[in-house]
């Protein structure tokens, strides 16, 4: 087997894998699949391909929850992270590669410790905080694809009923995502090798999306998270620590 159909086969599975994570438990995707798609082509890359698959993941799944979106919430957090994925997108340019690996696996861990350890909070935190999120939001989004840290901490924290939750997440994956493509293509990170590899993980983003619609029916939903989130807490670790 040559090189090059080793690493498709392995970019194919790891797509497939995240978006059933992404269908079954409402996260999962970018957090899973941008890690190991980096060690596996590279931060440049990795970063407009997963924009892309996102996207069209988002998209999908926008559609599925749009009854729950809190408009309000999505539109505060929009604007924000609009600010932020510029900002993102020049990191990725400008920043070591090494450096961005670093900052991102370790916010990967503190993110899978938070919610092992899901602490109670007494009081609900307030909406003020939202511009902030929605900023940190937009950079992660631009510069590694990973939107989703900061929102679900701040959701988590807004007390969001589940299929609010899950309604605001998908919009504001849209919203980031959609920026972060265009921004990608307005800088030429969008690249013919990047289209062609994205052609090859269609048909795992639909499998794996309808894998996981049966899935979700079946599966412990608590075992699954739990599965989820250790795998993320070991990406992050070896990003901090430099395992290839």
């Amino acid at each position: 087997m040559t090189e090059l159909t080793t690493t498709t086969v392995l970019l194919v599975s790891i797509v497939f894998f995240a978006t059933c994570a992404q269908t079954i438990a409402g996260f999962g995707f970018a957090l899973t699949v941008m890690p190991l798609i980096t060690l596996l082509l590279g931060l440049k890359t990795a970063a407009p391909l997963v924009a892309l698959a996102g996207l069209s993941l988002y998209t999908i799944n926008l559609i599925r929850y749009h009854r729950a979106i809190n408009t309000g919430e999505v539109l505060r957090l929009g604007v924000a992270a609009a600010f932020g994925v510029p900002l993102g997108i020049w990191g990725l340019t400008n920043l070591d590669e090494s450096f961005i690996k670093f900052v991102v696996g370790f916010i990967l861990v503190a993110y899978a410790l938070y919610s092992f350890l899901n602490p109670a909070v007494a009081r609900m935190l307030s909406q003020r905080w939202v511009y902030l999120v929605g900023f940190a939001t937009g950079c992660l989004g631009g510069a590694y694809n990973t939107p989703g840290p900061p929102v679900i901490v701040y959701g988590s924290l807004r007390r969001w009923e589940r299929e609010e939750f899950r309604a605001v997440l998908q919009s504001l994956y849209f919203l980031t995502g959609l920026m972060a493509v265009v921004s990608h293509w307005l800088t030429q990170h969008i690249t013919v090798n990047v289209l062609t590899l994205y052609v090859y993980i269609v048909p795992a983003l639909i499998s794996g999306m309808v894998v996981g619609a049966i899935a979700d029916r079946r599966i412990d939903h608590t075992a699954f998270r739990v599965i989820v989130l250790a795998m993320i807490l070991v990406l992050g670790l070896s990003m901090i620590l430099g395992v290839r």
